[in-house]
């Protein structure tokens, strides 16, 4: 099939930009040093790609996500990196035939003394303690690891350490600056994880791959897709997802209209880019944007619009295509979507 005989919007992924951003983390963080996070593109034929690259152990933000890793042979090592009110799902999978077959472990963060009973009444079997490091969101006290961390194994998990995210961090310029509030960040980190105990010691993400030399794995999932976000630091990474949309009206005024609104991209991040035009507005249904050349594009005319944040952008989506060119070589589900 020919990439103009897709109905749009279609999210595309250019295979060869895809392929050389798996290549060089592999190079960066070999093996378990990368535990990917699938939130990025909620792909489990992605995720096949990144373990042919040598990674085995994932990240997940939703039971969701860790019941589509289990049903796709991909839950050997699976961490949720959320805080979670109701864990009686992961129990299932724990006793299904995968895990009798001891093909599943899921790791699942606890912050409080309400989290870890509700693992533990759930029968969830392995914890890692999540920790504040600078970041308002989840995460206890780094102070308070311990306490939990005793409060956890006192029920009978498993605890395998700490993870923090220093999200707020992934988009620090300067080099310098970003190293050092980093480090502040992962000392917080290390303190817990003096008090705590276990093997891992997880963080990070694709902001902070090459800086953060504290955590033993990174949880970065961006660098696999990336976005105009993440492409004003690339990193040395590629441009590879996109939405094709067609231009389905032109203005005598000079602006023009394509089919990729907010229903089909994530906006949180600002407006997405089109490669020679300046993006005006998205409405439900619409992109609204203006070229910067003399030639005016027509009805029909298909473009490339270049989302502003890849993770909510995919989710948006039933499936992505994975293209060469003007060729579309597969059709991936995206399985992970939904709750």
């Amino acid at each position: 099939m020919r990439i103009e005989a897709l109905p749009t919007p279609a999210l595309v992924l250019d295979a060869d930009a895809f392929e050389h951003n798996l290549a060089l983390m592999a190079g960066r963080l070999p093996g378990r040093r990368l535990r990917p996070h699938v939130k990025a593109h909620k792909c489990t034929s992605l995720a096949l790609r990144q373990r042919a690259y040598g990674h085995s152990s994932f990240t997940c933000a939703t039971i969701r996500e860790v019941e589509g890793m289990v049903a796709a042979g991909l839950g050997q090592d699976l961490l949720l990196a959320n805080e979670v009110a109701d864990a009686s799902r992961i129990a299932a999978l724990l006793s299904g035939a995968a895990a009798a077959a001891g093909d599943v472990r899921i790791i699942l963060a606890v912050d409080s003394d309400a989290t870890v009973d509700i693992a533990a009444r759930d029968g969830v079997r392995d914890v890692v303690i999540d920790v504040n490091v600078g970041l308002p969101r989840c995460g206890c006290l780094p102070e308070d690891a311990g306490r939990l961390a005793q409060r956890a194994r006192g029920k009978g998990l498993t605890v395998h350490g700490v993870m923090g995210y220093e999200g707020h961090l992934m988009m620090v310029s300067d080099p310098a600056e970003q190293r050092d509030r980093v480090e502040a960040s992962m000392a917080k980190l290390l303190s817990a994880h003096t008090d705590v105990g276990g093997e891992l010691i997880s963080a990070g993400g694709t902001g902070t791959h090459q800086v953060n030399i504290w955590a033993n794995e990174i949880q970065a999932g961006s660098y696999a897709l990336m976005d105009t976000q993440y492409m004003q630091h690339p990193f040395g990474f590629r441009q590879a997802l996109g939405i094709l949309g067609t231009v389905i009206s032109v203005s005598t005024k000079g602006w023009a209209v394509a089919d990729v609104g907010l229903k089909a991209q994530g906006m949180d991040h600002g407006n997405p880019s089109i490669q020679g035009a300046e993006v005006l507005f998205c409405s439900d249904e619409h992109v609204t944007f203006r070229p910067n050349g003399e030639r005016r594009p027509s009805v029909g005319d298909r473009i490339i619009v270049l989302p502003a944040h890849c993770d909510p952008t995919v989710a948006c989506h039933e499936a992505m295509w994975l293209v060469r060119g003007d060729q579309v070589l597969e059709r991936w589900p995206v399985d992970l979507r939904g709750w």
